[in-house]
Order: structure tokens, then C-alpha cells, then sequence
């Protein structure tokens, strides 16, 4: 009975640390932006399409982060926000991680390619490959990596637009562009509250030099005042309303005003209020426009 019930236990560890691998909070946060721009775009909504979207995203997302942490095992050994992940932890082997990421991504892309249309599975595979092969190396090499990595972070709204819709509109494109420059003082804020962990693996993400300073700050403010503007765009275009544009207004101004604190004072718990701020930003903005969909 015990040497079943050990089995049993041993299993359960082993499923928990798949699910833990596919990295689920960063995850569920991909398939709301995709479903977001699903909702946002179709004329005709489809509850096959949504959940398929929604399978096939998390598949593909656990697919390129479990991909990202085979990459860098050993430097997720020795950072203490990472040191308890599955393949640090000898949980989830290499080869183990290998399989299932080969499996996730093909059981997403051919969902996706059933449910959705061609070209969904296109920008997921980008999507994929960016982060995977293109932002992960790059994160050792310079802040050029936040550039990079950023696109993948914000493919998910077009894509969801164009499992919708099949296409790349204007409307696709401002969305996704919202979620592009706010991927910056994300980054960067991120960056900022674990420069000393990211600095034991060599991580460079920090512009200007990478130091904790009035310029990164700048940088910082810089890219979150330009969520101001664009945050009017959905509504300009028509895809909104009047009420969507004010939310997103008067989170831009809390947004940019965290990053004002930061120019001041540079210090951490600045920019962990930053950090903590874009987590909220985008959903509740994100949030207001399907709400408010013309």
C-alpha cells in the first residue's frame, strides 16, 4: 500500500514540475492578451476558436519558456529567483524538458492551425523562436535584448486579432504597439529590482551602462509617457469607446507618475511600485477596451 501510495506521490511531484516548467503565471498572461485580441477584433465570436486560441497559446508559451530555461540552467542555478526551478532542482531532467517542449509546441501550432488560420501559426512560431533563440542569448550581450525580447512580449494581441480576423490590420498593429512600449519600463523595472541577481548570471538589461541611475530612470519615463498617446488610438480608430480611452488615460498618468518617483529618489522601492504598476496597467487597460468595444 505504501509503495503505491509513494508511486502515487511521485507522480504528482513530477506533473507539478511539468506545469511548473511551462512557467503558468507568465503563461495564463500570454493567453489573455492573445484572448484579448480575440475578443477585440471578432465580429463573430466563436467559443471553439477562443478555447483553441487559449490551448494552443499556453502550449506554444510553455513550449518557448521551458526552451528558455534548458538555455540557461546554469545560470538559473545560481540566481536566487530561479535557483528552485525544476532543471536547477534536477525535478525535470534535460532531455525530460527537451520532450515536452517538442511536444507542447507541436500539439499548439497544429490546435492553432485547426481552430484559428495559417498565419496565427506563423506569428506563434516567430513568436516562439524570438524569445527562445533570439532574446535569451541576447539578455548576456546588452539592453538590445529588451528590444528584442519585447516583440514576442507583444505578438500575443495580434495574434489573437488575427485568429479572428486572418489578418494584419492597422488596428492589430496599434495594440500590439501598446504592448510593445510597455514592455519597456516592465523590463527595465524588472531589471532593476533583481540587478543583483541578473549581475550573478550577466544579464544586461539596464540602458545606458546598465546602472540604477537618473538616465535608466529617463529611459523608463520616457517609454511609459508614450502609453499616453497610444492608449487614445483604439478609440480614435473606432475600435472603442469614450470610456475605454479615459481608463486607459488616467492609468497612463498613475503609470507615468510612479515613474516620477523613481526619477527622484532612484531607489528600489520605486521601482518596485513601477514593477508592480505595469502588472496592473495592462490587464486593467486591456480589460476596458473589450468592455467598451464599439
Amino acid at each position: 500500500m505504501s509503495s503505491v501510495r509513494t508511486i502515487e506521490i511521485d507522480v504528482r511531484t513530477k506533473l507539478l514540475a511539468y506545469f511548473e516548467l511551462m512557467k503558468p503565471r507568465l503563461s495564463f498572461l500570454v493567453v489573455f492578451s492573445s484572448t484579448f485580441g480575440y475578443v477585440l477584433a471578432s465580429s463573430g465570436f466563436s467559443w471553439v476558436s477562443f478555447i483553441a486560441l487559449s490551448i494552443g497559446g499556453f502550449l506554444v508559451s510553455g513550449a518557448s519558456v521551458t526552451i528558455n530555461q534548458i538555455k540557461e540552467k546554469h545560470l538559473d542555478a545560481i540566481m536566487k529567483r530561479t535557483m528552485d526551478r525544476p532543471l536547477p532542482t534536477g525535478r525535470i531532467s534535460d532531455n525530460e524538458a527537451y520532450i515536452a517542449s517538442i511536444i507542447w509546441l507541436i500539439a499548439g501550432l497544429v490546435i492553432l492551425y485547426i481552430f484559428t488560420n495559417p498565419l496565427t501559426v506563423v506569428l506563434s512560431l516567430i513568436s516562439m523562436v524570438l524569445y527562445a533563440y533570439v532574446y535569451t542569448p541576447l539578455k548576456r550581450v546588452g539592453p538590445v535584448a529588451v528590444t528584442v525580447g519585447a516583440v514576442p512580449g507583444a505578438l500575443p494581441p495580434l495574434i489573437g486579432w488575427v485568429a479572428a480576423t486572418g489578418q494584419i490590420s492597422v488596428e492589430a498593429l496599434i495594440i500590439f504597439g501598446i504592448q510593445f512600449v510597455w514592455q519597456f519600463p516592465h523590463f527595465w523595472a524588472i531589471a532593476w529590482v533583481a540587478d543583483e541577481d541578473y549581475k550573478k548570471a550577466g544579464f544586461k538589461l539596464l540602458p545606458g551602462g546598465g546602472s540604477k541611475n537618473l538616465n535608466t530612470a529617463i529611459n523608463i519615463m520616457a517609454y511609459t509617457l508614450f502609453l499616453l498617446p497610444l492608449g487614445l488610438f483604439p478609440t480614435y480608430l473606432g475600435v472603442t469607446g469614450i470610456n475605454s480611452a479615459v481608463v486607459a488615460t488616467i492609468c497612463g498618468a498613475l503609470f507615468l507618475g510612479q515613474t516620477l518617483m523613481l526619477m527622484k529618489d532612484n531607489s528600489r522601492k520605486s521601482a518596485l511600485r513601477i514593477m508592480f504598476g505595469s502588472f496592473l496597467y495592462l490587464p486593467i487597460v486591456q480589460i476596458a477596451y473589450m468592455l467598451d468595444k464599439v
